[in-house]
């Protein structure tokens, strides 16, 4: 199998049973520092303020996206950092290029801009933030990544749009990665955010569903990329599976039980050998990256497994 398979560790939950709040940051390294030596490819952290619906009650702790991801940069060396993803509305655009780019420099060059239209309505509301209609949302993220984009790579640049505009804007110091972190858009918004992905994007993440609904989506995603004259190779299509590794049954239903309702109808429970085939056949269909959760995989000895799994579908010896 190819080795362009590229894995991603998420951690949309900072909930650890019996871990008090000054020990939560160590159990939140310990995970990455985990997935690095398992052979992940990128941490990743959702940029909520709230617990979400499908994860856990909204009242569960919920760290704050870049400087938890600044602080990682320091306890990691290898794995690629960023959110999964950034909401458009919680930040000025040119705001977000800069602290995208600090993580860069801090981290080596290991930044990558995660982004999407946002949907929380609810912590919107809680932290006072504007919560415009679904189509300014999607306006502004077109603006934020054109913003983001030249932040990147032009020394001063300028932009005046609908929503945001800047003028003559310094970023200095200047990104790490030549051409600045790349550019990942999260979301499956057929009309919309697969046109952005296509136009913007250096990776596209679509959080899971039926693969033949998926091909159909990848389908529409190069439609849009012929519109904007963008090959699609260029760009990287992630995505997020319910995969659980067990060897037994009752390590199974153990795992399945601890997950969310609406997250435990989506689990898909295989052996390393069963997840590989899995992984092949989407990899067949055009996807390249695949993430997991920490919901899922909570613990060291389960993200070592996670390894396996990788190791088992790049078929060669898992990075230092």
């Amino acid at each position: 199998m190819s080795m362009a398979a590229f894995f991603g560790f998420h951690m949309p939950s900072f909930t650890f049973p019996g871990v008090p709040n000054d020990k939560l940051f160590d159990r939140v390294v310990e995970n990455a520092k985990a997935a690095e030596r398992a052979g992940f490819d990128l941490v990743t952290v959702m940029d909520h303020l709230y617990q979400i619906r499908g994860i856990g009650p909204e009242t569960e702790p919920m760290m704050e996206a870049y400087t938890t991801l600044a602080a990682l940069a320091t306890q990691t060396s290898r794995v690629k950092l960023g959110t999964l993803v950034t909401g458009v509305t919680y930040r000025n655009p040119a705001l977000l290029a800069k602290e995208v780019t600090m993580l860069d420099v801090i981290s080596k060059g290991r930044a990558i801009l995660g982004i999407g239209a946002a949907w929380n309505e609810d912590e919107h509301r809680g932290y006072g933030i504007e919560f415009p209609p679904i189509k300014e949302r999607m306006d502004r993220l077109d603006e934020a990544v054109t913003i983001a984009r030249l932040m990147f790579t032009e020394d001063r640049p300028s932009f005046e749009g609908k929503h945001y505009r800047i003028e003559r804007a310094l970023n200095v110091p200047r990104p790490v990665q030549p051409g600045g972190p790349k550019i990942l858009i999260g979301g499956g918004g057929e009309r919309r955010t697969l046109r952005i992905l296509a136009q913007h994007g250096d990776m596209g993440h679509w959080f899971g569903g039926n693969l033949e609904d998926l091909k159909r989506k990848k389908k529409v995603f190069e439609e849009h990329c012929a519109a904007v004259n963008r090959d699609p190779s260029e760009v990287l299509l992630t995505v997020g599976l319910m995969l659980v590794l067990a060897d037994n049954e009752k390590d199974a239903k153990a795992i399945v039980d601890s997950l969310h309702p609406e997250r435990r109808a989506m689990a898909v429970v295989a052996t390393v050998p069963q997840a590989a085939e899995v992984i092949a056949q989407y990899m067949e269909a055009g996807f390249g990256g695949f993430t997991f959760n920490n919901n899922v995989f909570s613990t060291k000895e389960s993200i070592e497994r996670a390894g396996e799994l990788i190791k088992a579908v790049r078929g060669s010896a898992v990075p230092a």
